[in-house]
């Protein structure tokens, strides 16, 4: 019997600067409102650099990464990117902490041990700047479509988690 793939959730962020908390905030929203397969883990990645995401990453048979990310669109806009379209064009970011998830990426690469897939779900920010643990309106009415972005990423790994009662 082949084991299932493990895939590995990341919420990025630092939830004391507003909306630059967000992918945290969808981490705990989904550990609280679902239960997961046994080959699905997920991590509150926080502000944590190279030392603390490199071993997720390479331990990762698929990755999904929750982050705020600065694309075109308005504040609040929703996004969904693969490692094909990091190499192409990487959303430039606003915090400190992509600069040690990109390096992890290209580590994990160096070292031959990136995962066989990696997605990013991530909404633009109105505000990272604001300390307070509270997310931007714009940007707290969407937590509801990241989580639904993340659990239809999960099904189609192959992962059906359970909504919890």
């Amino acid at each position: 019997m082949t084991e299932n793939p493990r895939i590995t959730v990341i919420g990025i962020g630092n939830i004391l600067q507003c909306d630059e908390g967000v992918g945290v905030r969808v981490v705990e929203k989904l550990m609280a409102d679902y239960s997961f397969p046994e080959n699905v883990e997920l991590y509150d990645g926080g502000t944590t650099g190279m030392h603390g995401l490199l071993p997720l990453i390479e331990q990762a048979d698929n990755l999904v990464v929750i982050d705020a990310v600065n694309g075109a669109g308005e504040p609040g806009a929703v996004y969904r990117f693969t490692l094909e379209d990091f190499k192409l064009t990487i959303p430039k970011k606003i915090s400190a902490h992509d600069v040690g998830f990109i390096e992890c990426l290209a580590v994990a690469e160096v070292n031959d041990s990136l995962p066989k897939s990696v997605v990013v779900i991530g909404v633009k920010p109105e505000d990272m700047t604001t300390s307070s643990m509270e997310l931007s309106v714009c940007v707290k009415e969407k937590l509801d479509d990241l989580v639904r972005l993340t659990l239809k990423e999960l099904s189609s790994l192959g992962a059906r988690p359970s909504p919890e009662n």
